[in-house]
């Protein structure tokens, strides 16, 4: 076992145990970053100027009618930036525009003396505005060629001979949503400045150091002079890893022009319509499969939906592609991306990262198809698992060492679920005509580390005070998902001590600098690291006063549960004292660690390398109820079994899973994102601007019962502590939820035949599902014995590839094929 993975005696991680701040959450005594205006004196409030057009170009702003408004301080236009006017690190995000590209753009910023004098002074501002023709869907901008950014194209064999020896060729087009955050703490930030004019900004992000970056461009200053911290979120889920930064540039700017603290918090309606998204994608494909199944070529096309700027975009669309094979193997296959440019938000880094649209084009794929090839969707699914012992690689090069962890989920879940004797289901459907069940099984395999080789690495700085208490600092931020906690279990681990003797401290760019955004599902194992790195230094340090207390060679010193033995004698030495010696010899006591994720090499030009220091697996069954009356669903039970190593807190992993399932399950069948697409005045709109109208998960949607297992005996070597990270691959989980619904749309039709389901699979969608499949029983009927016609794929028939028409008269097994689409 690594050194990194090892796990001492009676380590404090691995024990369950509640979030280090639950109890404040739950009392209400924890506090977020607009909390701080209350013990601030002389706090300025900002207000956006928002146009409520898609697109123009500013002919003219007039802001003295603000300025004549009681309580208004100032207006903050791009006349006032010292810097660069750019709040992007692709440096085309100005902070105040000159052209308004989405419905509600903010070009100007009010400060004033109250929250309701700086909105009415924000609603006094005039734009004259020349209006441009703009570009509202996906489809409006794929069909006028507007895209921006890099175009991807990862390969791997010969596409064309994987064709020419597929038995079956099908394909299609898939269009999917994407996704509001909705986090309950809306973006927030609190600058000051000093009696040196250097600037302290509370922040309400996921990425201390791009906003400490941001805010240096903009004010044109060093980075010393901009101190970032974060206390903590209340929920970011991607949407404050890059989108914080220019709200904070507008506080900071605000600060150091009046110099009073000047607080900005966007209400919930702002924060819908003003920051990003998940990406919305469209899909084309074509897929064959040989004669039992098995994917032989798949060449396919992803179109991000970036919207006004890039954003993260671009690393978006990349993990995509490099997670387009989910659990399969694709000996053959040729997958291009592009990102369209549309006058909507600028869509940015939403939880998966581009790994849940890639998996769903994917699981579309074989859920659709397997009733066309006559198989059982969970049969066609396990037919083209990685295998182990097979030396199988990615699309993008990456062997999969793991491959036995794909069939041992599976396997596993399909027990613990009782799917061979849950006989039950078509006992039900067969005596219930206007109601079906379904279960569905799924897999993920999931990538983790940043696809950026730079950003993997951490940082960590430990303090031991004389007393013998601890205080850590590290470079990750803490949304709710417990990175703190585990964190305080790995410094206790490494020390040897009880957790009570460790705090920790608000993460702070003047503490640790250069960090990586906590995203990327790589908090755990990079700060983790980075603090297990600190602590060792420490303990060496205290191990050879130990030894020199108990006459013994410092490598026989143990350090178990805040007592130091020599091995083979019953002398100790209690840790308050063997610091308070250490301290008295003159012995360092604090320790910067560092960490870097080690065996990471990638090519974004070639789209080849080994991007993920491991994958993370797990699989779900669930079975769904559906009504035939109105496409209302229950889903009646889940069973997951999910693979995070060796858990550093348990509790803690079991709670990510659960939330990540449902909020994956929330982006497939609730949450329905709507602009208004008319060529009216409202054209651009977002619709779905509060929670009335924007469907979140709720109790009533939750599983009725809900069964998560943690994988057992399952190490990583080479991550800390043996673990796995847990952010982000329980949320593609939820693909079994989809699937499962597409099962049971279908028990209204014939057997064999293929739904299209949209995403999110709404009721709505639900009900036109099963609509299709009757009328398909109907047909078949009429036909009376006659082959079914192809299925619409979204609009699409599913049809069989050109050569495979061809040849269809001599290949039996081609004619076969070209039955099954109805050529």
């Amino acid at each position: 076992m690594s050194h990194l993975s090892e796990r001492p005696e009676k380590p404090v991680v691995g024990v369950s145990m509640p979030h280090e701040s639950a109890v404040q959450h739950v009392t209400g005594s924890a506090l977020y970053t607009d909390d701080l205006v209350q013990r601030t004196k002389d706090v300025l409030h900002a207000y956006p100027v928002q146009v409520m057009k898609a697109r123009g170009r500013i002919a003219a702003l007039h802001t003295a009618p603000a300025l004549a408004v009681p309580g208004v301080v100032r207006v903050l236009t791009g006349a006032d930036v010292p810097g660069v006017n750019d709040a992007g690190m692709k440096h085309d995000e100005p902070l105040f525009p000159d052209e308004v590209m989405f419905h509600g753009h903010a070009v100007a910023w009010v400060l004033g003396e109250t929250l309701e004098a700086a909105r009415l002074g924000a609603a006094a501002v005039e734009v004259d505005l020349e209006e441009l023709p703009s570009l509202v869907t996906l489809k409006e901008a794929i069909e006028a060629d507007s895209y921006h950014g890099a175009r991807p194209l990862m390969e791997t064999g010969d596409i064309d001979a994987g064709f020419a020896d597929s038995a079956h060729v099908l394909s299609g087009e898939f269009q999917f949503a994407g996704q509001e955050h909705f986090y309950l703490e809306t973006h927030a930030a609190l600058a000051q400045i000093d009696e040196n004019g250097q600037v302290f900004i509370q922040s309400s992000t996921q990425h201390p150091s791009e906003t400490q970056e941001i805010v240096s461009h903009v004010l044109g200053v060093p980075a010393h002079e901009v101190t970032v911290q974060c206390l903590r979120m209340g929920g970011g889920f991607g949407g404050k890893e890059m989108q914080p930064h220019g709200f904070a540039a507008v506080a900071a700017l605000g600060a150091k022009l009046t110099g009073r603290p000047v607080r900005f918090r966007l209400n919930r309606t702002q924060d819908l319509t003003m920051s990003g998204k998940r990406h919305g994608f469209h899909a084309t494909w074509k897929i064959g499969f040989d004669a039992e199944g098995r994917i032989q070529a798949l060449d396919a096309t992803l179109v991000a939906d970036g919207g006004w700027s890039l954003d993260l975009s671009e690393p978006v669309l990349a993990r995509a592609l490099c997670h387009i094979d989910n659990t399969y193997w694709i000996p053959n296959a040729r997958v291009a991306g592009r990102i369209a440019r549309t006058n909507t938000v600028s869509n940015t880094a939403f939880r998966g990262f581009g790994g849940p649209q890639g998996m769903l084009v994917i699981e579309d794929i074989l859920g659709r198809c397997a009733p066309m090839l006559g198989l059982d969707p969970m049969e066609l699914r396990e037919r083209n698992f990685y295998r182990p012992g097979q030396g199988q690689t990615t699309p993008y090069g990456q062997p999969v060492t793991q491959a036995e962890r794909i069939s041992t989920v599976w396997q596993q879940v399909r027990n613990d679920a009782g799917i061979a004797d849950r006989k039950e289901i078509a006992a039900f459907n067969a005596v219930h005509p206007h109601t079906k069940r379904a279960v569905a099984v799924t897999g993920i395999k999931f990538g983790i580390s940043f696809n950026l080789t730079a950003f993997n690495q951490g940082g960590a700085l430990v303090l031991i005070y004389k007393d013998g208490s601890v205080l850590i600092n590290h470079g990750g931020t803490e949304m709710g998902q417990g990175l703190h906690t585990k964190m305080m279990q790995v410094a206790a681990t490494t020390l040897g001590i009880p957790l009570r003797k460790v705090r920790l401290a608000p993460t702070r760019t003047d503490k640790v600098p250069n960090t990586s955004a906590t995203a990327a599902s790589a908090g755990a194992d990079l700060n983790g690291g980075a603090i297990k790195n600190a602590c060792e230094q420490l303990r060496e340090r205290l191990l050879q006063v130990a030894g020199t207390q108990l006459g013994a060679n410092a490598s026989d010193v143990r350090i178990v549960e805040g007592v130091a033995r020599a091995l083979g004698s019953d002398k100790a030495v209690d840790w308050d004292d063997l610091v308070r010696t250490a301290y008295f010899q003159r012995v360092q006591l604090s320790a910067a660690g560092f960490y870097r994720t080690e065996g990471l090499h990638w090519d974004a030009k070639t789209f080849r390398g080994s991007p993920f220091k491991y994958f993370a697996h797990g699989a779900a069954a669930t079975e769904v109820e559906v009504d035939g009356f109105t496409g209302a669903y229950r889903i009646r039970r889940v069973d997951i079994v999910h693979d995070v190593g060796d858990s550093l807190s348990p509790m803690i992993d079991i709670g990510q899973v659960e939330g990540g399932f449902v909020q994956g399950a929330g982006w497939l069948t609730l949450e329905d994102l709507r602009w208004d697409t008319s060529d009216g005045p409202n054209r651009g709109r977002l619709q779905t601007q509060a929670a009335s109208t924007y469907k979140l998960p709720s109790f009533s949607e939750m599983p009725e019962e809900l069964n998560v297992t943690l994988l057992e005996r399952a190490t990583e070597e080479g991550a800390v502590y043996g673990s796995k990270a847990v952010g982000e691959p329980p949320l593609m989980l939820a693909f079994s939820v989809r699937e499962a619904l597409r099962q049971a749309a279908a028990a209204f039709g014939p057997n064999g035949h293929s739904v299209e389901l949209a995403s999110p699979a709404t009721p709505e969608a639900v009900f036109w599902a099963i609509e299709e499949a009757r009328r398909a029983t109907a047909a078949s009927a009429s036909r009376s014995g006659h082959a079914l016609d192809a299925p619409s794929v979204n609009g699409f028939a599913a049809h069989a590839d050109a050569d495979a028409d061809a040849d269809a008269a001599t290949d039996p097994a081609r004619a076969d094929a070209t039955a099954l689409n109805g050529a």
